[in-house]
């Protein structure tokens, strides 16, 4: 299955989670109601994988940490917060920059129309 296809899936199971719950809950309540909507799709759920950090040869001991990684391919970074802001679509960024992969998609379920606040970023798909 392909990146393309798993975001497919990916934003389906976001609008159901947020049509089943509506705004307002906390990030890990959607995290965790958006990893079973996606093992009932069949895919390979991790969730919050460590991202290595490796500065001149070294690994630093630093806590950052993908929300959801679907199929060793995709990552989900997951907001309940008020606004994303600049900040929010950089992390992103960088967490694909570190880990190698290509496609993330960054949500935030703390609005009133979930489909303006569902972004893709790529790293070289």
């Amino acid at each position: 299955m392909t990146e393309n296809e798993i975001s497919y899936l990916i934003r389906g199971a976001i609008f159901k989670v947020y049509n089943t719950l509506g705004p307002g809950l906390l990030e890990s309540v959607y995290v965790a109601a958006l990893i079973y909507e996606l093992k009932k799709e069949g895919l390979n759920i991790k969730k919050e994988v460590p991202v290595p950090v490796i500065y001149e040869n070294n690994s630093l001991d630093i806590g950052f940490r993908i929300d959801i990684l679907v199929n060793d391919l995709v990552i989900i970074e997951v907001k309940s917060i008020e606004q994303l802001t600049e900040v929010h679509h950089k992390i992103v960024l960088t967490y694909l920059k570190l880990s190698g992969k290509k496609l993330a998609i960054l949500v935030n379920f703390n609005t009133s129309d979930i489909s303006n606040s569902i972004y893709r970023k790529v790293n070289n798909l």
